[in-house]
């Protein structure tokens, strides 16, 4: 690796300290080295989702994250055309996604640099929501897609298509979509199965279902979802909110429905360490 991006969340790294300590360590090795640093967001959050990072320069071999897990998929959603390989620093909390601790940055960047790491495709979720007045906007999601309430606290109804074949009503808070990445994120909390990062399959898991039997449902990572907005109660407009990785959102209404499907762009992941999911998952339950 010659060229290394540094995606830095300024909440995080408030001094800079850490982004500094590695662009010195990089550039006193020979290496080139870009810096990006990201605010905490208050745009819109109805914004159109982005399609392109134009801050991004060509020929970056590695991204390096500072910060949790949600600025790491930050950086894959901005960078999900790019297809750079990502290697996080945790500066968060539980950190799943982020691989080096901060007492061990230099080891770590020096085996980035010599090559000795290896690397881990995961899968993404693309939502293409579909108006009543035909028209479209889409998003991407490397942990999750979340169709929540908006406004009051109503129960939401919502209709789920698999391949076309109709799978069951629902009557609960929302519904999370969720591939084998996300499963450690708001699946868990909400009671869903924890998964392999590695493994191919699409989840279902709903959110306080308002009934004793509705669990968690896995499907195909082949499968087509569609997740339909009918009238509330009393036949009442229903309006909720498609959340794409916590960030990107597009509301919806009755008679609008969304389209999941597994993602043709997929985020590549630095592995340093061979260490198993199990084992990393033990870890991260014994810190709490």
């Amino acid at each position: 690796m010659k060229h290394f991006l540094i995606y830095t969340n300024r909440h995080k790294d408030k001094n800079l300290a850490a982004t500094e300590r590695i662009r010195s360590y990089l550039q006193q090795k020979g290496q080139r080295v870009t810096v990006l640093i990201r605010e905490p967001e208050y745009k819109n959050r109805y914004e159109k989702d982005c399609e392109e990072a134009p801050d991004i320069p060509p020929g970056v071999d590695c991204m390096i994250v500072l910060g949790g897990d949600g600025t790491v998929l930050q950086a894959a959603r901005e960078t999900k055309k790019l297809l750079i390989p990502i290697i996080g620093v945790n500066l968060g909390t539980l950190g799943y996604m982020t691989e080096i601790e901060p007492g061990n940055l230099e080891e770590a960047l020096e085996r980035l640099i010599r090559g000795d790491y290896e690397q881990e495709s995961r899968m993404m979720l693309n939502g293409k929501v579909c108006f009543q007045d035909k028209r479209e906007d889409e998003g991407w999601a490397l942990n999750d897609i979340v169709i929540s309430r908006s406004g009051s606290l109503q129960i939401i109804k919502f209709n789920i298509y698999v391949n076309g074949q109709f799978l069951n009503n629902y009557n609960a808070d929302g519904m999370i979509v969720t591939t084998p990445t996300g499963s450690t994120g708001y699946n868990l909390s909400a009671g869903g199965p924890l998964v392999e990062p590695r493994a191919k399959l699409i989840m279902l898991t709903p959110i306080c279902p308002h009934t004793l039997n509705q669990r968690s449902i896995i499907l195909s990572p082949d499968d087509v979802i569609e997740i339909e907005i009918p009238k509330g109660r009393d036949g009442r407009m229903q309006t909720v909110e498609a959340n794409f990785d916590g960030s990107h959102v597009i509301p919806l209404c009755t008679g609008d429905h969304i389209r999941i499907v597994k993602s043709e762009k997929i985020t590549e992941f630095i592995q340093l360490n061979q260490v198993s999911f199990l084992e990393v998952l033990h870890k991260k339950m014994s810190e709490n």
